[in-house]
């Protein structure tokens, strides 16, 4: 119970490494806002919280639009009183190249940059009432080292890196941690989606992806979360600015 009575928001809690970290994070005792644009699977994660006697309430939100980010914060005080914690995990997976049209720039963007930077100014708004607080960011691999036509995505990661050092120093007089995660190869509904589309089993998908690590193996969506649950936690109470990178020693290989 890590995380008994804290309230925690999670944007892109409704599935793969957003959903395995709300219920975690139930499991651990907060009570949790899941956000997301996915009414069905943001829902389901909500009420998979609650079967296990946890509490948990879903808000339909595009971080990429101003008053939803602004929304999520006020559902969270309006139904639990506070924010104690964020997980800036919604993102827009758009891959692409030079080729990128200004429409993929503006979605990879809106959501991953701009999106993230709308939940924390409002949710670090109410932290500081509290007394302080924790953000977890979500970064990944792909700001670490180059990836053919990942221009669009692997950008956006990159900033999130550098954000979380520059809100962690302008939040840190306020008592609040900021720290980044950055996920290697998971399997997620994404990845069990190109599994599907390249017509190859989910052992085949393993050996390729597993074989670029060190571990030589994929990793799994609640692997991600108790990383999470750590930096969001009172036992990285003197940890801010910080990038643990969850990859299975990937970037060692790249």
């Amino acid at each position: 119970m890590r995380l008994h009575n804290k309230v925690a928001v999670i944007t892109g809690g409704a599935s793969g490494i957003g959903e395995a970290t709300a219920l975690l994070f139930g499991e651990e005792g907060a009570k949790v806002v899941v956000a997301d644009l996915d009414a069905k699977g943001g829902n389901k994660t909500a009420a998979q919280i609650r079967d296990k006697g946890g509490n948990a309430v879903f808000v339909q939100a595009d971080i990429s639009k101003e008053p939803d980010a602004k929304r999520i914060t006020d559902e969270a005080v309006r139904t639990c009183g506070r924010v104690d914690i964020l997980v800036n995990n919604a993102a827009a997976f758009v891959l692409k190249g030079l080729e990128a049209t200004v429409e993929d720039w503006q979605r990879s963007l809106g959501t991953n940059v701009i999106g993230t930077s709308l939940v924390s100014r409002y949710a670090s708004e109410q932290m500081k009432k509290n007394g302080g607080g924790a953000i977890v960011n979500i970064s990944s691999q792909s700001a670490f080292f180059a990836q053919p036509s990942f221009i669009t995505y692997s950008c956006t990661k990159a900033a999130i890196l550098h954000m979380t050092r520059l809100m962690a120093l302008d939040l840190g007089p306020a008592n609040i941690r900021v720290n980044t995660v950055c996920p290697g190869t998971i399997l997620t509904r994404s990845n069990l989606n190109y599994i599907e589309k390249e017509g190859i089993t989910l052992e085949q998908f393993e050996a390729i992806e597993g074989g670029k690590t060190i571990l030589r193996r994929v990793g799994r969506p609640r692997e991600v979360a108790h990383v999470i649950v750590f930096l969001a936690s009172d036992e990285a109470s003197y940890i801010t600015a910080a990038a643990l990178l969850v990859d299975g020693g990937r970037t060692v290989l790249s």
